[in-house]
C-alpha cells in the first residue's frame, strides 16, 4: 500500500523541483525527505527518481504516480469537506491569504461578517504574493486565498487548485496635477490615449517579476513605447505619494485609491485587474470555504464590478 504522506512529498517535488525546496516548505530536513521518497520507491517497486549528482528528476513512472497522487489528495479533500458538512456549526482555524490592497479594503469587512455568522471559526490572515499562493495552498499553509491577474498579464493556471471570480477593478493612470489642483481629481471616461501621452514621462512600476510590473510594461508597449522606469515600488500608497511629488506616472488599481493624496489626477483606463478566490481542488464544498467566499462577496466595495458566481 502506498503511503499518502509520501505521495504528498512526491507531488511537492514535482511542483517545487528540488528536495531542499520541499524540505523548506514542509518543515522537514532534506535527508528526511530523501528517506521518505526512497521508502515510497520501495513501496512502488519501480524507480521514481533519477539522481544525477545533487539533481533529482522524476522518472516517467514517477510522473505517472504524481498524477494519481493529485487525484487521491483531491478525493481526500472532498472527504474532509463532506465530514465538515455533517458537523454542527463551523469551528477551528481558517487560514486566509490575501494581497495588500484587498487586505486593507475587503478582508476586514469579510471578517466582521464571518464573526457574526460563524463565531466558532478562527480566521487567520496572511499577506502573501499571489505568485506564492499555489505552493502555500498545496502545503496546507492556507485554506483559501485571494489572487489576481491583469489585462495583458494574467496569473498562472494551477491544475491542483480551483478558482472562482470575485471582482474586477478599473485601472487608473495616476499623474501629477497642475499647481492649481489641491486634491486628487478623477477623470471617469476610459481613455486609451492617456497612456500613450505619457511616453516621454518617467514611470513608477512594481518590482521586477511581478504581474503588476508586467501589465504596465506590456500595456505601454501596446501603446507604442517602452516605459522609462524610474522607481520600482510595490506599495501603492507609496506609489501615489511619489506621483504627487512629481516623480512619475503609474497605473494603479481601484482598490488602492482609498484616500489618495492631494496633487494627482486619476484617469480611468480600459484595463482591469481581476481578483479570484483560490482553494485546493476538492475543497469547493467545504462549509468553511463556502462561508468565507460568501463573506468576501458581501464585503466588496460598491464601485467594484462583481464577477458572476460560478454555476453549480
Amino acid at each position: 500500500m502506498l503511503d499518502v504522506r509520501r505521495l504528498r512529498l512526491l507531488r511537492e517535488l514535482a511542483h517545487r523541483g528540488t528536495i531542499a525546496a520541499v524540505a523548506r516548505a514542509l518543515a522537514f530536513t532534506p535527508s528526511a525527505v530523501s528517506q521518505q521518497l526512497s521508502a515510497l520507491e520501495r513501496e512502488a517497486g519501480v524507480p521514481l527518481l533519477e539522481r544525477t549528482g545533487r539533481r533529482v528528476v522524476l522518472t516517467p513512472a514517477g510522473l505517472s504516480l504524481v498524477r494519481h497522487a493529485e487525484a487521491v489528495l483531491d478525493r481526500l479533500e472532498q472527504a474532509a469537506a463532506e465530514l465538515a458538512q455533517s458537523r454542527e456549526g463551523l469551528a477551528g482555524a481558517l487560514r486566509i491569504g490575501t494581497f495588500a490592497t484587498a487586505g486593507r479594503t475587503v478582508i476586514p469587512a469579510a471578517l466582521r461578517t464571518l464573526a457574526r455568522h460563524h463565531p466558532g471559526l478562527e480566521p487567520m490572515v496572511l499577506e502573501i504574493d499571489p505568485a506564492d499562493v499555489a505552493d502555500a495552498l498545496r502545503a496546507g499553509e492556507l485554506d483559501v486565498a485571494l489572487i489576481h491577474g491583469y489585462d495583458f498579464a494574467d496569473g498562472p493556471v494551477h491544475r491542483v487548485l480551483s478558482t472562482e471570480p470575485l471582482c474586477a477593478e478599473a485601472m487608473y493612470l495616476a499623474s501629477a496635477a497642475d499647481s492649481g489642483h489641491t486634491a486628487a481629481e478623477r477623470v471617469e471616461n476610459p481613455d486609451t490615449a492617456a497612456i500613450a501621452a505619457c511616453r516621454d514621462l518617467p514611470w513608477i512600476t512594481a518590482t521586477r517579476g511581478t504581474l503588476c510590473r508586467r501589465m504596465t510594461v506590456r500595456h505601454c508597449e501596446a501603446a507604442g513605447f517602452t516605459p522609462h522606469v524610474r522607481h520600482e515600488i510595490d506599495d501603492f500608497p507609496t506609489v501615489l505619494a511619489l506621483v504627487a511629488a512629481g516623480q512619475g506616472v503609474a497605473l494603479v488599481p481601484e482598490l488602492a485609491l482609498t484616500g489618495p493624496p492631494p496633487g494627482i489626477v486619476l484617469t480611468r483606463t480600459p484595463l482591469r485587474r481581476r481578483t479570484k478566490i483560490a482553494y485546493r481542488s476538492g475543497a469547493a464544498h467545504h462549509p468553511a470555504v463556502s462561508a468565507i467566499t460568501a463573506a468576501l462577496r458581501s464585503a466588496l466595495p460598491t464601485p467594484l464590478v462583481a464577477e458572476p458566481e460560478p454555476q453549480p
